[in-house]
Formats: C-alpha cells, structure tokens, sequence
C-alpha cells in the first residue's frame, strides 16, 4: 500500500468515526421523548385566615332616669289613702290607731309600688356592636403531578395544571409554562 492510499484509509477512518458518533448522538436525540404522560393530578391549597370586622345592630335596654329618687310621692299618695282606710275603721282611739297603722302601711306599699314602676321604667336604643371574626378561604398554590417518563414514575410540584402531558427538552421535564416555547 501507498503513503497516499494510507492516507486516504486513516482519514476514511477518522471520518467514519466522527460521522458515526454524530449519528449515534442524533439517533439518541430522536429517540429521547417528548412527554411525559401525567397520571395523576392533585391540587396543592392553603388555607388563609384573615381577620375581618363584623357589626350588627342591637337594641339595648336602659333603665329610664329617675326622676323621684327618695320615691316621694308613692309614699305621700300611699300614706294618705292608707291613712283614709284605716280611718274607716274602728271608733275613739281605735280609728285613731287604725287611722295611722293604716298611713304607715299605705305609705310603704306606695313606696314599694313606685320603687316597681321606676325599675321597670325601661328606655330601648339601638347600638352598633363590632367585633372581629375570622375568614377563612382558600388559596390554590399549584399542583402535584404524578407522571410516567420512559417507563418510570416521578413527582413534581408545578403551578399550573399540565394536562394530559408534560414536555420534555433535552431529557428534563418543562415544568414551567414559559419554558416550554424556548
């Protein structure tokens, strides 16, 4: 064999090798795939509480001012038709004992019916009552996914719901919706 010739084999060599990596390569990009196929999906949710004011109208009742305090005029009135009672009976020292048994008793069952009247003399108005109660809602925070990747099962957590497939770029899942149109 030639020098050239020689050449010729060695370089053919090197050019088989280096065509057949480059084949070998694009054969193995070809047949890596494209999606992965999801096989269940979970939404992810946190719950939020947040405090919020809440206020309702209530009657309240009050009692009215007093406008007699010592209840004077339940005695007065009391005393004398007491007075006028027990005048009624008995004759001489009798009626006259009756006449003021009868002012003393009057003058406390007056006092004891006014004292009634004022407690139950009642003023009714309406008041705004506030209070704080907590909301609670819920926040979605993404998703769970369960796939299928050549044969094999994986988790990943996305924030977004993937469908039926995830795509996937030079052996990787793309889990972002943005990644995917790079």
């Amino acid at each position: 064999m030639d020098k050239s010739m020689m050449k010729g084999v060695v370089l053919g060599g090197i050019a088989m090798v280096v065509l057949g990596s480059g084949a070998v390569t694009g054969y193995r990009a070809m047949m890596q795939p494209t999606f992965a196929d999801v096989v269940a999906v979970k939404e992810v949710k946190e719950t939020i509480t947040t405090p919020q004011e809440k206020c309702e109208q209530v009657q309240v009742h009050k009692q009215a001012p007093v406008k007699d305090e010592h209840r004077a005029a339940g005695t007065l009135i009391g005393g004398v038709a007491g007075g006028l009672l027990g005048s009624t009976i008995g004759g001489g020292k009798g009626k006259t004992v009756a006449t003021v048994a009868g002012a003393a008793a009057g003058a406390y069952g007056g006092n004891q019916v006014q004292k009634s009247m004022q407690e139950n003399d009642v003023l009714t108005s309406t008041e705004t009552r506030c209070r704080t109660v907590n909301v609670r809602s819920e926040k979605l925070v993404g998703y769970d996914v369960t796939y299928l990747l050549e044969g094999k099962e994986g988790k990943a957590r996305m924030s977004f719901d993937p469908g039926k497939q995830i795509p996937v770029r030079d052996g990787r899942l793309v889990l972002s919706p943005g990644e995917s149109s790079q």
